[in-house]
């Protein structure tokens, strides 16, 4: 379960950003995960809650915003869902695509310190 490295990384690099930020705390993390980044949403929160024991996030919840694979046609300038498993196919002017717009995120976007 490649999950728990991920989630330890997201904790590790949130404690540094809330230390950069002057706070010892962490009440909530926000990461974008992309429908292609080969990360199962349930398996990181469940990874994460092991992960934060005995860390500035000890009590810290995981907020995943789900990014969908887009893809873009060249040919006739529409943007389409790719979908899972990946199909990059137009559905409008059936051409093959090979310029995907999102769904291969995994970033953090948010850090919220806890209030004391």
């Amino acid at each position: 379960m490649h999950e728990l490295s991920i989630a330890t990384a997201i904790i590790e690099r949130a404690g540094e950003l809330a230390r950069a930020d002057g706070t010892d705390t962490v009440s909530a993390v926000t990461v974008r995960v992309g429908e292609l980044a080969g990360v199962v949403p349930d398996a990181l929160d469940f990874a994460f809650e092991v992960a934060r024991d005995g860390t500035a996030l000890a009590s810290a919840r995981l907020v995943v915003e789900q990014v969908p694979a887009q893809a873009w046609c060249g040919e006739c300038a529409e943007e389409f869902a790719v979908g899972m498993p990946p199909f990059f196919w137009c559905p409008r002017c059936d051409r093959p695509s090979s310029d995907l717009r999102s769904g291969r995120e995994l970033e953090i976007t948010g850090i919220e310190p806890a209030v004391t």
